[in-house]
């Protein structure tokens, strides 16, 4: 009896260090830098991590969402990286700040001048894009991870709602509300703010002049009556006399 429970035990903490030990698979993700709100600009970090024990990454694609085609998108530098943006022409081109953008950014490709990302370690690669739509919770982007032994890895699965996690899910990045303080309905807040303010202050200033209007008034009238009483007294006095 002894022995056996022994024996469950001890397969129940081999279980355990069997979970504890085994490798947690990561993805390409995409991860703001503070928050991507929509009708905004944000900076925007892909991360890369190496799956591979024998091999480096020496090559990462992310193929920019066309459904919500971004007009600026900006790489920063990356030690041992050599970055190359691609633009494509619109069918429909898009107005921003009051000019027509006719082209956008379709891809993004970094590609290594040394050794890449080599295993058990990761690379992030940040980039500046915008402007953010307006009328999407999230954007989607598809990655394509490639290694020094010709291995690709593709992470274009969609998350699909109520499902569980594809195996190759592509990286995506969800949109936050506007940001408070933008958009002519801020504005007309801002003015009616502003103009009722001045009503209070106006509504104020006026009181206050009825209120010392007021006051100066009455203390005419009393020094009026004193004056008044004084004189008579001193015709009393005189006619007395």
């Amino acid at each position: 009896m002894k022995m056996s429970r022994i024996a469950a035990v001890g397969t129940v903490a081999a279980s355990a260090v069997f979970v504890l030990s085994a490798p947690a698979f990561a993805h390409v993700s995409v991860s703001p830098e503070g928050q991507a709100a929509k009708g905004g600009y944000a900076t925007v970090n892909f991360k890369v991590p190496n799956e591979q024990d024998d091999a480096s990454t020496n090559k990462v694609e992310v193929s920019f969402p066309g459904d919500h085609p971004l007009a600026s998108v900006m790489t920063q530098p990356v030690p041992g990286w050599t970055a190359k943006v691609t633009k494509t022409k619109l069918d429909k081109p898009l107005e921003i700040h009051g000019e027509k953008i006719d082209e956008a950014v379709s891809k993004v490709t970094w590609t290594a001048d040394g050794k890449g990302i080599q295993p058990g370690t990761f690379q992030k690669f940040p980039v500046s894009m915008g402007q953010l739509p307006e009328d999407a919770d999230e954007l989607v982007f598809k990655a394509v991870q490639t290694y020094d032994n010709k291995d690709v890895v593709r992470w274009i699965e969609p998350q699909q709602k109520g499902q569980e996690e594809p195996e190759h899910p592509a990286p995506t990045l969800a949109l936050t509300a506007a940001e408070d303080g933008h958009g002519a309905a801020a504005d007309t807040a801002k003015a009616d703010d502003k103009s009722g303010t001045t009503e209070n202050a106006s509504s104020d200033s006026s009181d206050s002049s009825d209120t010392t209007a007021r006051v100066l008034g009455i203390v005419g009238i009393v020094v009026g009556a004193a004056g008044v009483a004084f004189g008579v007294l001193a015709g009393r006095r005189r006619a007395t006399s």
